[in-house]
């Protein structure tokens, strides 16, 4: 089996869940880890344009790393 991460537009969310869903797709919840800069902003009381570098930076190291395995 394969995982695949995909974003969706928030207005077609429930459509291509549905349209998933009737292809046999198991559909899990989103990460946990990833948040939008502006919540990640208020969890730690820094500015949204820091949340977002923290955000960006964490990102690259990731698929750094998941280049280098």
């Amino acid at each position: 089996m394969e995982t695949l991460i995909i974003s969706i537009p928030d207005k077609k969310t429930a459509l291509v869940k549905q349209i998933l869903k009737e292809l046999g797709v198991t559909i899990k919840s989103e990460i946990k880890g990833q948040m939008k800069a502006s919540d990640y902003a208020k969890s730690i009381n820094i500015s949204k344009d820091d949340a977002k570098k923290m955000l960006k930076d964490i990102s690259e190291s990731r698929n750094e790393w998941e280049r280098d395995i």
